[in-house]
């Protein structure tokens, strides 16, 4: 009877460990692959730092664009040579050379 019982004492630590390993197992799984997992978080803040590098570049775009519509407003010589590059505008007199390789 004796040997029974250990042996029934056996089983069951076996069973609660293989239980216990399992369930870890599963934990261990669900924290990387689960909703609100390791990898998820790790893509979330990749996708973050992307976008905040984006800001940050359309932040400086925007302070150009800025700074040249302030200089519009106030040289009107800027303004004659902003028109001369984007629209091609001469004077009569003038003649043209296009540098092909600008």
């Amino acid at each position: 009877m004796e040997k029974k019982d250990k042996t029934a004492s056996s089983v069951r630590k076996k069973i609660i460990i293989a239980a216990l390993g399992f369930f870890f197992l599963v934990l261990l799984l669900a924290s990387f692959f689960g909703k609100k997992g390791l990898i998820e978080i790790f893509q979330a803040q990749r996708k973050q730092k992307a976008l905040l590098e984006k800001v940050e570049r359309l932040e400086q775009k925007k302070s150009k664009l800025e700074r040249d519509i302030e200089e519009l407003r106030e040289n009107p010589k800027a303004v004659e040579k902003k028109a001369r590059e984007k629209l091609w505008l001469m004077k009569p007199d003038e003649i043209v050379i296009v540098d092909k390789e600008k």
